[in-house]
């Protein structure tokens, strides 16, 4: 059986604990290795490690930085094949779908290649008598970041990129379904260049989480998962006086009006809903058709390109989709679906019974449409993480626009017409973070900032962009005073300083 080590200072290093999580192969359902689960021994080995590292690192010029930024986005971009298989394996995504989630996260490292430029701070001469004003951004110590299975690239690197960039030094606590992407992350940072101890990977469970969110020389967390866990990690951290990010769930709507290209609907749909088994936060897992004409119509549509779609192996270049994560998360979503019957809404295409031919034991469900959803059912009002397409019908564009903006969750949404005025008057009054016009999956591009609202997101800061910079430094205003002989030497020591 392989072993799946933590990555501390530099190097691989193997546990002590004696507890391991089971690593699946999720095309066939066999255990294919299994993970080191840390102690809090170990995540201090990590931390002190990460110290050690801290002064020279942050010391370091931001232009030297931003050149092991530059050689890390080589070496991913140049090993892209290998990554992308090596995830697959683990989590179970179609490779095509594996290079995006690289790529993604090659995005926030490219910005993260200008961190000279956005570490610049402000300047102003002469605020008064001889006296300037200026402030400088400055790295917080030790970071971490913990992050899910369905983006085991992506989203360590969102954390990870702009945190070092600019002068952290960073522990990762990756999910423990698929933990050797990050492993192999780290070994290519160091190849880059960046000195041992800048980031370091560390697998565990919540015994890690807890360590982390309580040690005193880790300063910040970033956190994305399920909604009840990041109320947690937000409480938790903030309570042992950290700053905290930690986005959860979603339940994202696509809002359809009846002037609506529907033959481009129903191809974002398909890929929305269905794509990565629905194992996507930004999925769009609740279509809402305008009018009884335009919902008739696309659930027709639907019914039809249901059947077009391609579940198979990670490995299959024709796939649509492989297989979930895990048996555990198959059943779940199995659940919710008989929720769903249960509580009344329509089931029109139903994927339970899905089993790909010679993969029998592998973690495969099909995609599964419902018709007739309404807002107070539970299998609504909760997060499916699974190819489930939800059809909640709307007589109105006020009725539409309030379903998301009801909702509990408040990550994404998106509107799909051709009518420019709605469009714009949808994207401002809906109350959500991150709005699509005719774009089914709005993730924001790395120079802006990626953040849901309500219990979408905990903490007052987004992921990346400026937003991921302000996140992981600290703002330092110094107003300097050069005194010019007598003129300077006045009783005025016991009032307050103005600049007037």
């Amino acid at each position: 059986m392989r072993d799946i080590n933590h990555f501390i200072d530099g190097a691989s290093f193997t546990g002590t604990s004696g507890r391991f999580g089971d690593v699946f192969n999720p095309n066939t359902g066999e255990v294919q290795a299994r993970v080191q689960l840390a102690t809090v021994a170990e995540m201090d080995t990590a931390v002190q490690a990460a110290q050690a590292a801290f002064e020279g690192w942050s010391t370091t010029n931001p232009q030297r930085r931003a050149r092991v930024m530059f050689e890390f986005k080589r070496l991913v971009e140049a090993n892209m094949q290998e990554l992308a298989e090596l995830l697959s394996s683990e989590h179970g995504k179609v490779v095509a779908d594996s290079k995006g989630d690289v790529q993604r996260g090659l995005e926030v490292i490219e910005f993260a290649c200008g961190i000279p430029h956005v570490l610049k701070g402000e300047y102003t001469h002469g605020a008064g008598p001889g006296i300037d004003v200026y402030s400088m951004r400055q790295p917080l110590g030790v970071v971490a970041g913990i992050t899910p299975f369905n983006f085991p690239a992506m989203i360590p690197m969102w954390m990870f990129g702009v945190a070092i960039a600019v002068g952290n030094t960073f522990i990762l606590k990756p999910s423990e379904r698929d933990p050797s992407l990050p492993v192999r992350l780290a070994e290519l940072m160091m190849e880059a260049g960046a000195p041992a101890g800048v980031l370091n990977v560390v697998h565990g469970d919540k015994v890690a989480v807890d360590a982390i969110l309580t040690h005193p020389l880790v300063h910040a967390v970033s956190f994305v998962g399920s909604s009840d866990i990041a109320h947690y990690v937000y409480q938790t951290g903030a309570a042992n006086h950290k700053r905290v990010q930690a986005m959860g769930g979603a339940k994202n709507h696509g809002i359809v009006l009846p002037d609506a290209d529907m033959d481009q609907v129903i191809k974002d749909l398909s890929g929305a809903a269905f794509g990565s088994a629905g194992e996507r936060c930004m999925a769009l897992p609740v279509v809402v058709p305008v009018g009884k004409k335009t919902a008739d119509e696309l659930r027709e549509r639907m019914v039809a390109e249901i059947p077009t779609m391609r579940v198979g192996v990670s490995s299959d270049e024709g796939a649509h989709y492989g297989p979930v994560v895990s048996s555990q998360h198959r059943d779940r979503i199995a659940a919710w679906i008989a929720t769903g019957v249960k509580e009344g809404a329509e089931l029109v295409v139903d994927g339970r019974d899905f089993s790909l031919q010679g993969h029998e034991k592998g973690f495969f469900i099909g995609p599964s449409l419902f018709d007739h959803v309404t807002p107070d059912m539970s299998a609504y009002q909760e997060e499916i993480f699974g190819p489930v397409l939800q059809i909640v019908r709307a007589a109105s564009f006020e009725e539409a626009l309030s379903l998301p903006s009801k909702h509990q969750y408040g990550n994404g949404v998106a509107i799909f017409t051709q009518n420019g005025r709605a469009a714009r008057d949808f994207a401002s009054r809906v109350n959500v973070g991150m709005v699509g016009i005719n774009v089914p999956i709005p993730v924001p591009v790395a120079y802006h900032t990626f953040g849901g609202w309500k219990r979408s997101a905990f903490g007052d800061t987004n992921q990346h962009g400026m937003e991921g910079v302000k996140f992981w430094t600290k703002v330092k205003t110094i107003t300097a005073r050069w005194p010019d002989s007598e003129l300077e030497h006045t009783d005025s020591s016991f009032v307050i300083p103005t600049m007037g």
